[in-house]
């Protein structure tokens, strides 16, 4: 049984020409080693790089995978904390490649609905790429990127812009790369030929899926201008020509090559893992956020990162018209981006006939949940040693596959990305030796350490000097791994969320001051409970501590150590440790805000995952 792909719809402002569309997939991390994936924008490569785990039997090697952006930056003192590149010398491009094609006019629609009508459009042969429409379409993105300092955390780092590229796709709308504006407080635009730059507004960020919403209101920007036609997801072997701004020149460049492989792929940026489309034409720093082409002049997808490595050449990757049509429907669901859902399960592959037989399994199919995650709904209808054997009655292999297109197959992590949060899916288990059928609704997956920060700056609380926030990811980069501490590292790698709001709280640091005495070594350590309450989120710690009406205030950390300061001590000590060292205020601003009450029942008991929240070293365990 074949799959076939779902209807895609787009927004109404977008026209398309008939061909067959197939869809996206979902989750997690690389597929090689130990590497580094890299984006194609112009941002410093030490914030933009992670290291990624996979399972694989191949070697360890040094691969990165890189996005493509350009960054430059303010001349800097040797003192200064991160060695940033140089900017890029220019020169002139090659010569544009010549395709035959020309996009055609646009169907003025309401944006209401995301709905899309495939009529069939005329292709007119321009002869010559250079007079091609759909180039003047792309567009060149200057940002300004003022990023959060993790351990410092009332203050930002020194800004710095990069350069990318962005399309127009109608209703005064341009898509970019997520990582293109980024913690971005200036975003603008200059079209080619034109030398005025216009500022954009960012409308919605996909940060899992690399994708950002941009507007302009300036009408002078849009006069003349013709919004791309999305196309299809291409065939192997298909011509795609890649339109951006990279580095080595001011003006625009095209570079051609074809489609080498579709299947599920690691996108960067968010930690993820979603349908992608692996070509070899050139993809260089800048060409984020870039269209790519087929033939016909329809843009089959978004540039946004490339693999580098001594043993590989020529690896690129482009966001397919799928991943788009998903957010953009999200955005115009929502009225934000509210993410790819997950099912929340941990899998087994079940191609062992021993083990199949054990289970009862009868047929070469299905895959064995091995956990579900407590803030899954999945949690309510599936049990450890059941085996999946269908989603929304699509059968699933004992590898975890499903039919894809004609003649491929993809992991079924691909049918959920499909999906959008909130929406019901039906799965077909064994339990038992009993085949049954069960629903269960689908949500974001909750990651105990986050990826990315929602609002961008990240929390804090400072308490007589001892400063406290979340751990998360780009903490752990800033820090390094070795001055985190391999414990606290480990529990960031391989625990799962118990409830929805659950955080690591750690002492990031101590402000030395006579009231904390004897505790200013202190660092990066997790602080468990507070006057014997377990700690659940930093919101909550702050609320106890404002609460607390006793004489001392007991800290309980990991590896049992015990800090204890006088109340009104450490009250009176507040305001002189902010002046001495220049931070406005004992804590961050969402922390004003009332606390709110979680009176749902927790078990704090549960034992943390053996698994990470990357993919794993074993090849026969996946997430869902």
């Amino acid at each position: 049984m074949a799959i076939v792909a779902a209807p895609i719809t787009f927004p109404s402002f977008l026209s398309f020409t008939e061909t067959s569309l197939s869809l996206p997939f979902s989750f997690f991390h690389c597929p090689i080693g130990s590497l580094h994936r890299t984006f194609c924008s112009d941002k410093p490569l030490h914030s933009r790089t992670k290291s990624f785990r996979k399972g694989s039997s191949q070697k360890t090697t040094e691969d990165e995978i890189k996005s493509v952006s350009l960054k430059r930056f303010p001349r800097r003192s040797k003192d200064d904390r991160h060695n940033l590149p140089p900017d890029g010398a220019k020169g002139e491009m090659g010569r544009s490649q010549s395709i035959v094609s020309k996009s055609l006019g646009l169907q003025k629609k309401d944006m209401k609905g995301f709905m899309h009508d495939l009529k069939e459009q005329q292709v007119i042969d321009s002869g010559s790429l250079q007079d091609a429409t759909f180039l003047n379409a792309v567009v060149k993105v200057y940002c300004t990127h003022t990023e959060p300092d993790y351990s410092l955390p009332w203050q930002k780092q020194r800004q710095y812009t990069s350069t990318g590229s962005a399309f127009m796709i109608g209703d005064g709308k341009l898509l970019t790369n997520a990582h293109c504006v980024e913690h971005g407080t200036q975003v603008k635009v200059k079209r080619r030929g034109d030398d005025t730059k216009f500022v954009a507004k960012v409308l919605a960020k996909g940060v899992e899926c690399d994708i950002a919403l941009l507007s302009v209101e300036s009408e002078e920007f849009w006069k003349g201008s013709e919004p791309l036609r999305f196309g299809r997801l291409p065939c192997l072997q298909d011509a795609v020509t890649v339109v951006g701004y990279p580095f080595g020149g001011d003006t625009i460049s095209v570079t051609k090559g074809v489609v080498s492989r579709i299947e599920v792929t690691s996108y960067a940026h968010g930690a993820s893992d979603l349908l992608g489309i692996q070509i070899d034409a050139a993809i260089n720093p800048g060409n984020s956020g870039g269209p790519a082409f087929n033939d016909q002049g329809e843009c089959i997808g978004v540039a946004f990162q490339v693999f580098r490595s001594e043993e590989a050449e020529n690896i690129g990757y482009v966001i397919p018209t799928t991943v788009v049509s998903h957010f953009l429907n999200d955005y115009d669901r929502n009225g934000k981006y509210t993410g790819f859902p997950s099912l929340g399960v941990l899998l087994q592959k079940l191609e062992n006939p021993a083990l199949r037989s054990c289970l009862k399994v009868h047929s070469n199919e299905g895959v064995l949940v091995r956990r579900v995650e407590p803030t899954s709904a999945a949690n309510n209808v599936l049990n450890e040693g059941d085996v999946i054997v269908s989603f929304d009655g699509v059968p699933i292999g004992c590898e975890g596959t499903v039919p894809f297109r004609s003649t491929e197959r993809i992991v079924f992590r691909y049918l959920i990305s499909q999906k959008f949060s909130g929406d019901v899916a039906e799965l077909g288990i064994i339990r038992d030796g009993t085949h049954m059928k069960v629903q269960t609704v689908l949500h974001p997956r909750v990651h105990l350490v986050p990826y990315h920060i929602e609002g961008g700056q990240p929390s804090y609380l400072i308490i007589a000097g001892l400063v406290f926030t979340p751990l998360s990811e780009p903490l752990i980069d800033e820090e390094c791994e070795d001055s985190i501490g391999l414990k606290l590292l480990t529990k960031a790698r391989y625990s799962s969320a118990k409830f929805k709001g659950e955080e690591i709280v750690i002492l990031s640091q101590v402000l030395a001051n006579e009231v904390n005495i004897g505790y200013e070594n202190m660092s990066n350590q997790q602080v468990l409970k507070f006057n014997g309450t377990r700690i659940r989120n930093i919101r909550h710690l702050a609320h106890l501590v404002d609460t607390f009406e006793n004489k001392y205030l007991v800290f309980e950390f990991e590896d049992n150590f015990l800090a204890v300061l006088e109340r009104e001590a450490a009250a009176a000590s507040s305001p002189c440790i902010l002046k001495d060292y220049g931070i406005p205020s004992e804590r961050s601003l969402d922390l004003l805000e009332p606390y709110l009450k979680d009176n749902q029942a927790i078990n704090l008991d549960i034992e943390d995952s053996p698994i990470s929240n990357l993919e794993l070293g074993f090849d026969g365990l996946l997430w869902a």
